[in-house]
Order: C-alpha cells, then sequence, then structure tokens
C-alpha cells in the first residue's frame, strides 16, 4: 500500500518498504487506486525472481506473491491475521503461519480451473479482469503433478476444469464431464471420501487432513458427546467426530454436498438448508460446534444460535482473516473467548491463509 498525493493505492507485485515505480491498473474511486510495480528501483530482502514467467505485472491474476520467497510470504500473512483479529476483534494473536508440504510452495493445487483463449488455448484470467493470460509452456506451477493435462481443442471462451489427480481425476468443459469419473475419491482423515467432480473438496492436497488434525486437536472430542458441524460441506469435519464416539448433525446450503455428506458419513444426521435457518429448528443443547463457512464468515445471527446452545468449544475454520476477526469479535461479545488460533499456509504464493480458531467460554 502506497500514498499519492493523500489517496491510497493498492500496488501489487511490490513488497513492504520498496522503491518502485508504478502503473496505475484503476483509478476509478475518490479514496484509493490500484497498481502494478513495473520496475523495482530499491528491492526488499525477500524478494525473489517468480518462477513463473507469467506471474508478474500484466499476467495471470492467480499467484500474486511469488515475487517474495516463501518465509516472507508467511511473515506477511502472518501480519495481515494478527492487524485483523485485533482490529476486528480486540484479540492479539501471537503465532506464525505454519508451512504444509510441499516445501517448494508449488504443485499443490488439485482442483484447476482453466479458461479458454481466442486462439484456442488454455489459460488464466487477468487480475480483476476478464483478459485470459495463455498458460506458459511448462503450465501453471500451482498444479498437482499428478493432474491430467487436458489435451484437444476448445471453443474460445470456454471454462475448463481438471478436478483431483491419478486415476481419480476428472475433465469438465463448461461444467459437462469430457473425461474421467463424475466422482473424485480422496483419502483424508483415515476415511475415504466421494466428491462429485463438480463440488467442493480443498484444494491443497494437504489441507484436509491438516486441518482435520487442527480441529480435533483443539476440540479435544468426548466419547458420547454432541456436535454440530455447520457448513458441513460433504462431512469432512464430521467423520473424525462420529470415529471419536461424538453423535453429529450437520446442515449445508448444497443439497449435492448434502447427499454426499449422508453416505461418507452415514452414522451422521445431514439436512440441507441456510444454516442460519435450520440450526433454530433443532432442539438442546451441544457440546461442540464446528463451524467452516465460506469467505463471508458465520455472522451474527449464526453466532447468536451457537453460543444459545453452550457447546463446551467451538472450532471456527476460516479463509478469510477479516470475516475471522469480525466474528471472534461476536462471539466475545457473547462470552466465548479464543482458546488457540493456528494459521497455515496452505495457498502458498497467493495472499490467502487458512485458520483455525478455537473458542471456549
Amino acid at each position: 500500500m502506497a500514498r499519492v498525493d493523500g489517496k491510497v493505492v493498492f500496488v501489487r507485485h511490490a513488497l513492504p518498504g520498496e522503491v518502485v515505480e508504478v502503473s496505475i491498473t484503476e483509478d476509478t474511486h475518490e479514496r484509493y487506486a490500484r497498481g502494478d510495480a513495473v520496475r523495482v528501483l530499491e528491492a526488499a530482502a525477500g524478494r525473489v525472481r517468480p518462477p513463473c514467467p507469467v506471474a508478474g505485472p500484466g499476467g495471470c491474476g492467480g499467484c500474486d506473491l511469488q515475487h517474495a520467497d516463501l518465509p516472507l510470504q508467511r511473515e506477511l500473512k502472518r501480519q495481515i491475521v494478527a492487524e485483523q483479529l485485533l482490529r476486528l476483534g480486540s484479540y492479539e494473536w501471537i503465532g506464525d503461519v505454519e508451512s504444509v508440504p510441499p516445501a517448494s510452495g508449488l504443485g499443490w493445487r488439485t482442483r484447476m480451473r482453466y479458461q479458454v483463449t481466442m486462439g484456442g488455448r488454455l489459460g488464466l484470467r487477468a487480475h480483476r479482469s476478464h483478459e485470459v493470460v495463455e498458460l506458459p509452456e511448462q503450465g501453471c506451477l500451482l498444479a498437482h503433478p499428478d493432474q491430467p493435462v487436458p489435451g484437444g481443442t476448445y471453443e474460445p471462451g470456454s471454462e475448463v476444469v481438471v478436478a483431483g489427480r491419478g486415476r481419480s481425476s476428472a475433465v469438465l468443459v463448461d461444467g459437462e464431464l469430457v473425461e474421467g469419473a463424475g466422482t473424485i475419491v480422496e483419502q483424508a482423515a483415515g476415511r475415504t471420501w466421494r466428491v462429485s467432480a463438480k463440488g467442493f473438496w480443498q484444494v491443497h492436497e494437504a489441507a484436509a487432513d491438516t486441518l482435520v488434525d487442527a480441529v480435533m486437536a483443539g476440540l479435544d472430542p468426548r466419547r458420547g458427546e454432541t456436535a454440530w458441524d455447520l457448513y458441513c460441506g460433504v462431512g469432512l469435519f464430521a467423520g473424525p467426530l462420529v470415529d471419536a464416539g461424538v453423535s453429529v448433525r450437520g446442515v449445508e446450503l448444497s443439497r449435492g454436498a448434502v447427499r454426499e455428506a449422508t453416505r461418507n458419513v452415514p452414522k451422521a444426521k445431514f439436512e440441507a438448508g441456510r444454516v442460519e435457518q435450520v440450526v433454530r429448528r433443532w432442539p438442546g443443547r451441544v457440546d461442540l460446534v464446528v463451524c467452516d463457512p465460506p469467505r463471508d464468515g458465520v455472522g451474527k445471527a449464526v453466532v447468536e444460535q451457537v453460543v444459545r446452545r453452550e457447546p463446551r468449544r467451538i472450532a471456527y475454520v476460516a479463509c478469510d482473516p477479516a470475516a475471522l476477526g469480525r466474528d471472534v469479535g461476536t462471539f466475545a461479545a457473547a462470552g466465548y473467548t479464543v482458546r488457540s488460533l493456528r494459521a497455515f499456509d496452505i495457498f502458498p504464493m497467493t495472499h490467502h491463509v487458512e485458520c483455525v480458531a478455537i473458542l471456549e467460554a
């Protein structure tokens, strides 16, 4: 972030403390503009040459931190998490963003969404744009090495999705299956999971195990307890809880995901619908709650329903530090404070970070 004549400029491909030349890419707001660092005059420690030739200014919009080494990337993310938690949740976090294999920070994505250029080649969108940047010869370095490489010719403007890896993978063009199986088989938390090729699964190959381990360690479930799995997806957290002897109810907006959760974890009870509406109907108290919401977070209505049931502990899995900070503040006002918080670098080379907060009264 820079300031020019009193106006904030958000600058991509720069690092804190650097002196750079900036090309303004968007200037439609009174209070701020956006720009790109097109020349580095004084580089920061930790700056590296991006391994991908289209990762810099004017290139692909997916990797926004390839110009920083991995330790610096994690330090920047740590600062963001700490700042959002303090500013929005009045919680002072002292911790680090934990690394997750592979150590290179490359080759981890098990789901890729490609766009097709006007020339029929695969590419990825530029930042905040519908423009498609053609893939370099080496392909996308974030894609898992065991993913199939889509071949053939595609209609310009179409979308090609590759899900899974190895023998359990699929290729979809504009939502239609053209290669592989409609169901992807994943292994995590000592279980086998079946997920629709169109459905949601953590894109980092190690994310599912990493997050389950953090949630289970934080909740410390006891046999005979009850649990809610909110925004349950295909049952990733419900499964280990059931295996620990816990009675689980789950809710998810997607009916397809609920069908898959029911098949994956038949001993749990799942329901499709809006979380804030469904949990209002659920009776009695609950011992444990897992929340794994989308980027918007859980919000005040869900917080109120959860704390009303007086759970012993709550595990909050967050992909957006700002939403986490806001909801931590809402939980705190209702008497639940952070017992522990861990942050994981399961989106290396990007600004995204995943957190697991454990709250208790």
